[in-house]
């Protein structure tokens, strides 16, 4: 009796530790929506690419070679607008449910740990937005697609070890679809749509039932 109370003691002490190191307010269900809302944004810059293609009187066929497309600054616009959009509303709603976990919880949501992960998630992430642009400025917008994928999944691998583990797992596979999407330059927007959009679904419903049911 007297060793299982121990044990006990330790099990708990660790958790407490763990808690205190780790940001455990990331939800489930912000991760399927963000998905979602990712995959609704590659849907309007499919119809914003193929209205390129009719407008140019070309086939529908720009996939097999994007950097054949000439973007205007309209067009230019009109993604970062779609971009910004889904960044907006995932951020929204990731921040709103997240304080809602932590209320239910009854822990604190912005502490040290949760400082580390903002910080730790958005070095990579803004470093790969800068680099994007200057691809832009060279025109290689085909490799746009697959430098988002990468430089998020080293964010997410970067921010891993100040949340959920699970997080990490998310990040390699974005930065292994990533490096794949560049042998494959024209089909980056489907590469987009599985990595934010089908991989987050999936990632936010084993996240949902792992740990926001408990």
């Amino acid at each position: 009796m007297e060793s299982k109370k121990y044990l006990d003691d330790i099990s708990h002490i660790k958790d407490m530790m763990s808690r205190s190191s780790r940001f455990i307010s990331l939800s489930g269900l912000s991760g399927i929506l963000a998905g979602i809302y990712a995959l609704i944004g590659a849907w309007f810059a499919e119809k914003a690419m193929k209205s390129i293609a009719i407008n140019g009187s070309r086939s529908y066929d720009y996939f097999s070679d994007a950097n054949s497309i000439e973007f205007g600054n309209d067009i230019i616009f009109e993604f970062f607008l779609i971009a910004i959009l889904v960044i907006l509303a995932a951020m929204s709603t990731g921040v709103i449910l997240s304080v809602r976990k932590a209320k239910r919880k009854n822990v604190k949501l912005w502490d040290t740990s949760s400082k580390y992960l903002v910080v730790n998630f958005f070095i990579p992430l803004l470093t790969g937005g800068l680099f994007c642009l200057v691809l832009l400025q060279y025109n290689l917008a085909g490799l746009v697609a697959p430098a988002t994928l990468i430089f998020y999944g080293l964010a997410c691998v970067n921010a891993s070890k100040y949340t959920f583990g699970d997080v990490r797992y998310l990040g390699l596979a974005n930065i292994i679809i990533g490096l794949v999407a560049t042998q494959f330059i024209g089909y980056g927007l489907y590469f987009w749509a599985l990595g934010f959009g089908v991989f987050h679904i999936l990632y936010g419903s084993l996240m949902y039932s792992k740990y926001d049911r408990k």
